[in-house]
């Protein structure tokens, strides 16, 4: 029955029916709107997923915003303390900035060269060869990998003072050093690991490159168009969105960076704090020192910093990402 049926039935029920009847023509209305909206049912379908939602998501972070304000040790009652969490953040704690200043050398690093390589490889692989999906699975195995702690560890190995980096600078002559243990080359080699775990940004520009149109190229081929312009002038334009997809993505990703730094410093954050990533000091704060009030202070700091880093980058967006329209 369609909805302009329903409302005529109604109509008719209302207008035949006595006052003594108001009772069976109101059980009429509701039975006809319970079978538009098709009753309880959606939400019942829906109902894992709010309690998901409420109970994983929303209360945990509200109860940690409230811990953030608290003096908790996971094995006393929580103090309330107001502000001094923050207030020791910002103003008494010199390890919190190396954290800050380590991670965003690491994110304003590793981030941009890890997508200039992803599209400089999703370009190559852009072609319809015999074998080209091997290349692009082979390609894209290092995101697969790259995460897990056996790498972390194999890459403290390689970059460590008689590992394989140095026996390749000695082919050249180039006398090698242990580049996990100096402060300046420590944190260097985590944005090496970082942009070798290209495979998921080049999958999706590679996705972004399949849908651009033909004819445009061609029409710029015509008009005496070399490589370098048809990149700038087509490509990178068409691109601006998967773009824009993949620079906030992988912005978040990296400053949500732990395993690596954790891994190969063996949790210290060392030397000298330069690979103290802002992930794993929160969590040497919360489950080595067990000041899980400081830690939550600490994650909701990074969660406002994520958020406005998202928000300039949409904001910014209106200027430089072109759609359809």
């Amino acid at each position: 029955m369609t909805t302009a049926q329903s409302d005529a039935v109604v109509k008719e029920a209302v207008g035949s029916a006595a006052p003594s009847d108001l009772r069976e023509r109101d059980r009429m209305r509701r039975r006809l709107a319970r079978r538009r909206g098709g009753g309880w049912w959606p939400y019942l379908f829906l109902a894992p997923w709010f309690v998901g939602l409420f109970g994983l998501t929303i209360y945990p972070m509200l109860d940690s915003l409230y811990l953030s304000f608290t003096d908790f040790d996971l094995l006393t009652e929580a103090q309330w303390i107001g502000a001094d969490n923050y207030e020791r953040m910002f103003a008494d704690d010199p390890v919190f900035w190396d954290s800050v200043h380590a991670t965003l050398v690491y994110v304003l690093v590793s981030v941009p060269l890890k997508l200039a390589l992803a599209l400089g490889v999703a370009m190559l692989l852009n072609r319809d060869l015999k074998g080209i999906g091997l290349y692009r699975a082979a390609f894209y195995l290092p995101s697969l990998l790259g995460g897990a702690v056996a790498i972390a560890i194999v890459w403290r190995q390689v970059f460590g003072g008689d590992g394989l980096f140095n026996d390749f600078l000695a082919w050249f002559g180039i006398e090698g050093q242990d580049w996990i243990s100096s402060p300046d080359t420590a944190l260097y080699t985590l944005v090496l690991l970082a942009v070798w775990q290209f495979g998921t940004p080049m999958v999706i520009f590679l996705a972004g490159l399949k849908q651009l149109p033909k004819d445009v190229y061609e029409a710029a081929a015509i008009d005496g168009a070399g490589p370098v312009t048809r990149f700038f002038r087509i490509t990178l334009p068409l691109l601006t969105p998967i773009v824009f997809f993949n620079v906030v993505l992988q912005i978040i990703d990296a400053f949500k960076t732990f395993t690596p730094a954790f891994v190969i410093s063996n949790g210290s954050g060392g030397p000298l704090n330069s690979t103290m990533l802002y992930s794993l000091y929160l969590y040497k704060k919360g489950f080595t020192d067990l000041q899980m009030g400081y830690a939550s202070a600490l994650a909701w700091v990074l969660f406002l910093v994520i958020a406005g880093f998202t928000a300039v980058n949409f904001i910014a967006g209106r200027y430089w990402v072109h759609y359809d329209d």
